[in-house]
């Protein structure tokens, strides 16, 4: 699995050893990921983590190593870490995916890739059906991570076409839930933060533009179903009720006990105004809904991050005594 150190991919991990995997190879080179994300298997049976960029070739031992499934995960997902990192995130999305297919290839294994409903850019059909070939700025500044992976789409199925690899392509919609990064950048983990520490929460825009959030057991769930069989998508992968963004927030803050006064700020370049997965063709070719509600995923993510920044003061003091002893 390359990524799985991520957010979603540790989480994929995880839920991979309790379907019964024996073994999980983890690739990730550690540039988004939170600081204890690659410590969280360390003391699993069958856990291998290599700290490793996909964009250059596996290194021995792993190069030659059997594997029945490629989970493609790796890539910056948070705009403030493809801003930061456009290059990278680019070389992940090509030289990364060419990786990732070669050995799903010489093993014969099933290909999954972790594609995104930024392919669809700022959409033009709502909801977005995968038959959509979406609405991009190929040079703006969102263009690193939307075009990378398009790309990576492109390749992949270029290499069932012409390699016969056994793919399938998953377009992920908003995912959240806990072990976000405080520092994320994204909408949730965001709004989080600042309620819980009360300082304002800034909305982009007007925050009338929408966005559909799904837990991240419930994605997990449907890469999980997508690696099952021989359906290469695209699939969306996402939960098809829709909240402005302005809703999200105010939510968050009512969760929180906060109060947080709302801030606007200005929106993003080329920002989606609508993004809600048409997930009808995951129902009828994986068997798979989302089933855990926005009021209950936020309310866990909420008591996740209020827990986490609880804790970090102390842990904080920790360190500084144990750098002063030293």
């Amino acid at each position: 699995m390359t990524g799985g150190s991520g957010f979603l991919g540790s989480r994929l991990c995880e839920r991979l050893f309790e379907l019964g995997a024996a073994e999980v190879v983890c690739v990730d080179d550690l540039s988004t990921s939170a600081p204890d994300a690659h410590t969280r298997l360390a003391h699993r049976d069958g856990y291998h983590f290599v700290e490793h960029d996909i964009a250059d070739p596996l290194p021995a031992p792993w190069r030659n190593a059997p594997f029945d499934t490629v989970f493609h995960l790796a890539s910056p997902a948070s705009p403030v870490d493809y801003l930061r990192m456009p290059t990278a995130t680019l070389r992940t999305g090509s030289q990364g995916t060419t990786v990732a297919l070669d050995v799903a290839q010489r093993c014969g294994a099933r290909f999954v890739l972790a594609s995104t409903s930024e392919v669809y850019g700022d959409p033009l059909e709502h909801p977005q059906r995968e038959q959509y070939w979406g609405n991009v700025n190929p040079i703006g500044p969102r263009s690193v991570y939307d075009e990378a992976k398009r790309y990576a789409e492109a390749l992949t199925f270029a290499y069932r076409r012409e390699r016969g690899v056994s793919i399938g392509v998953a377009r992920i919609f908003n995912t959240y839930g806990p072990r976000m990064r405080a520092d994320d950048g994204r909408a949730v983990p965001t709004f989080c933060r600042q309620a819980l520490l009360g300082e304002p929460i800034t909305v982009a825009g007007d925050g009338s533009q929408t966005r559909s959030l799904c837990y991240v057991d419930d994605t997990v769930d449907g890469l999980i179903a997508l690696s099952h069989g021989d359906f290469p998508g695209p699939v969306n992968i996402g939960n098809p009720e829709e909240l402005t963004v302005l809703r999200i927030a105010e939510l968050i803050r009512d969760l929180a006990g906060s109060d947080s006064p709302i801030e606007f700020v200005p929106a993003a370049t080329d920002d989606p105004r609508q993004r809600c997965p048409d997930v009808t063709v995951a129902r009828d070719r994986l068997g798979w809904s989302s089933t855990i509600d926005y009021a209950r995923g936020l309310a866990a993510t909420v008591e996740w991050f209020r827990s986490a920044l609880e804790a970090a003061p102390a842990a904080n003091a920790r360190t500084t005594v144990d750098t002063g002893s030293r």
